[in-house]
């Protein structure tokens, strides 16, 4: 019988136990908890997401990579003086055009963006980039602006002009086109001598290929023509 004490449904015997056995350790290899596995993912999606979703405006106006990014070198300055000298005589040419009694205007406009023209931009800036190094940038670079506002304008008029609008106007046209090749000039004026005459020398044998031969031309000037 239970004693009085001890509840009828509580056993007052102890558990069987062998001193003499060790607890044994169970070792068994398993992947990482799901929880930290998923933590590590959301980890490196963030990483992602912070270079991946930076704003297009930050790129323009200068990233944290941006050291990491080195300028393009540009080409020789004797590379771009010839095509710039060729585009001034492709702008006069399109000055010559609307002197005729009914000038094609969608052709000028062709004009503007086709041989040596079509890559203005891209020369006047490098010309620009080297007055910069040498202390001319200011100037240099004003008129690079100077020269492609007015084209812009001139290619506006001309467009105009070709949907028979009276207000654009051949005298306005002239004018844009004289403050270009004003732009054009001072431009070149920042060149130094020697090289400003041999892109001459170049422009002109492309010009009037008749009149200098190709023969007649340095090494280094037949180099620079094989360049344009």
């Amino acid at each position: 019988m239970a004693s009085l004490g001890t509840p009828a449904h509580v056993s007052n015997k102890k558990p069987l136990h062998c001193p003499t056995s060790k607890p044994k350790r169970v070792r068994c290899a398993v992947s990482p908890p799901a929880w930290q596995e998923g933590r590590r993912v959301v980890s490196i999606s963030l990483v992602l997401s912070h270079l991946l979703l930076i704003p297009n405006r930050a790129v323009a106006e200068g990233s944290v990579f941006d050291k990491y990014v080195k300028r393009k070198k540009l080409d020789p300055l004797e590379a771009y003086v010839p095509a710039v000298i060729l585009t001034e005589f492709q702008i006069k040419d399109l000055e010559k055009t609307l002197e005729g009694d009914e000038p094609q205007f969608s052709f000028c406009r062709s004009l503007l963006r086709s041989g040596p023209a079509a890559s203005l931009r891209v020369n006047i800036r490098a010309v620009a980039q080297y007055a910069s190094d040498s202390g001319n940038g200011k100037t240099a670079f004003n008129n690079v602006d100077d020269c492609l506002r007015s084209l812009e304008e001139l290619d506006s008029l001309l467009l105009h002009a070709s949907r028979k609008d009276p207000e654009a106007s051949v005298k306005s046209m002239k004018a844009k086109i004289s403050s270009a090749l004003n732009a054009l000039d001072s431009l070149l004026q920042t060149v130094p001598s020697d090289v400003l005459r041999k892109g001459k020398v170049i422009a002109d044998s492309y010009r009037d290929p008749e009149d200098v031969e190709t023969e007649s031309l340095d090494p280094e000037l037949q180099q620079l023509e094989s360049i344009l």
